[in-house]
């Protein structure tokens, strides 16, 4: 009932916002997109969040949102290398609030402080000052064939405390995987290396995959071994979160799930956590179980996540420094993607309808008419940093015209803003004694760099980790055991 209640007050604020602010806008290639009565209802329920919040900022208008597949069209997103770089200035990485250049650990240690209050203040927001405990239990624990290798899966069920409001119910579910072969030792396991029942397959046999309602496919590349069964023949586990399940993908869900919780149902607070922030605490507290499990090394657990999967699993990683390593799978705007750019998806992008929810209320503020990316007082670089000195690999696809719904591939997610933030970020692993990205000029179409304690690949395929996943294993090998 506080629920609803809530809800029917955010729609009835919107539409004083609304009468003051332009109707916020749907990327023409999410507009296209079929949907049920219910999925319309909740993308118009989002856009009155997304509407009062603007109010709250005072915001007006935001920036239209770049089109991602239609070439020709005016709005579609820019694929140029040489108009890429409008801000090439990037927030100097060692530079402190008082003028101070960090030349030693202990004055590194003070910057990533400043850089930590920076992204909770504008970008992915701030966790509540207390959370929950939750309460896991084993629900079943099965043999059973993945990809033609005996495996044992635990089914497992976090529980949220609720009792701040207990008619919202909060449930972490999980499927930890685990070699057959391996039953008598501890094994590492990646966070999002694997799904029992994945929505769709990425391996083939089609070299081309048909998104069901929508009008985009995907290029997949040559048929390889799913990143289930590699992982499994390599020795090692996978973990399967249904981080949905925490907290839903949209915004008409912020009142319910784990950040509904924390607000007792009420909207949310413009510096208050989004979504992306609410997964990765659930991939936290499923590595606070695999800590337990008489079968998992939880000194060897990695994350892992692809597409907006890997905008949360690089947020995971920063935020739990008991991740062990992090495969950053085309993680594009508001991930290991530089925000200045202008290249594929861009910030107006991540504040539109369909994905403002996953930051802080405050970072609509820098999609608003008026400003820019440059307005941001950071960039990704600083947040990759904070990963140091832990190893990670971030990956991407290529540029694809052909055929026509598979455009742009995963230029989308603009490998090459990811490699230059990587490559800006590589100074913190220093005052480790470490060594980040090995380079700092953009290598070849499949090249993998792995010299230092930052791996990099970009494949010429579309939206897509599959070509990456053995690189990123034997990558992972040096660091887990």
């Amino acid at each position: 009932m506080k629920t609803t209640i809530a809800l029917l007050a955010v729609l009835l604020m919107s539409g004083t916002a609304l009468a003051q602010s332009k109707t916020p806008v749907i990327p023409p290639d999410a507009a296209a997109r079929s949907r049920t009565p219910e999925q319309q209802a909740i993308l118009d329920a989002s856009a009155a969040e997304l509407a009062r919040e603007m109010q709250l900022l005072g915001i007006k208008e935001l920036r239209p949102p770049k089109n991602a597949v239609h070439p020709g069209r005016p709005d579609f997103a820019n694929y140029d290398e040489a108009k890429a770089n409008p801000y090439p200035d990037l927030p100097p990485l060692l530079m402190m609030k008082d003028g101070t250049k960090a030349t030693n650990l202990a004055q590194w240690k003070k910057r990533q402080a400043e850089i930590k209050a920076l992204f909770d203040d504008n970008v992915y927001g701030k966790y509540p000052a207390h959370l929950p405990p939750v309460t896991w239990k084993v629900e079943s624990i099965t043999g059973r064939t993945i990809d033609g290798v005996p495996a044992i899966v635990k089914h497992i069920i976090g529980t949220v405390d609720n009792s701040a409001d207990p008619a919202i119910k909060v449930e972490i579910p999980a499927d930890v995987v685990t070699p057959a072969a391996t039953m008598d030792r501890k094994v590492p396991v990646i966070i999002g290396g694997g799904a029992l029942s994945p929505r769709f397959s990425l391996n083939g046999p089609d070299p081309i995959l048909h998104i069901p309602g929508s009008e985009m496919c995907i290029v997949l590349g040559p048929q390889t071994e799913t990143s289930s069964k590699q992982l499994l023949v390599h020795g090692w586990g996978f973990v399967s979160v249904d981080v949905n399940a925490v907290q839903a993908d949209n915004g008409a869900g912020l009142t319910k799930g784990i950040i509904g919780l924390m607000n007792k149902g009420k909207p949310r607070k413009l510096d208050d956590w989004g979504v992306l922030r609410a997964w990765a605490w659930a991939d936290s507290r499923v590595l606070d179980y695999l800590q337990t499990d008489v079968d998992v090394n939880g000194k060897a657990v990695g994350i892992m996540g692809h597409s907006r999967g890997g905008k949360a699993a690089l947020v995971a990683l920063v935020d739990d420094p008991r991740f062990a390593i992090g495969f950053i799978s085309s993680s594009g705007e508001g991930g290991a993607n530089l925000y200045r750019r202008n290249y594929g998806e861009a910030l107006e992008n991540v504040a539109a309808p369909n994905e403002f929810h996953w930051m802080a209320g405050n970072f609509l503020k820098y999609a608003a008419m008026g400003r820019t990316a440059n307005d941001l007082p950071l960039d990704s670089h600083e947040f990759i940093a904070l990963a140091a000195p832990r190893p990670l690999f971030i990956g991407g696809g290529g540029y694809i015209d052909q055929p026509a719904c598979a455009i742009p591939g995963d230029a989308w997610q603009d490998a090459r803003g990811m490699f230059m933030a990587a490559a800006a970020a590589s100074p913190a692993w220093d005052f480790y004694g470490r060594k980040g990205l090995e380079t700092v000029q953009f290598p070849k179409m499949q090249s993998f760099l792995d010299k230092g304690d930052i791996a990099y690949r970009q494949h010429p395929y579309g939206h897509t980790p599959t070509p990456n996943w053995s690189y990123f294993i034997g990558f992972a090998s040096r660091y887990l055991k």
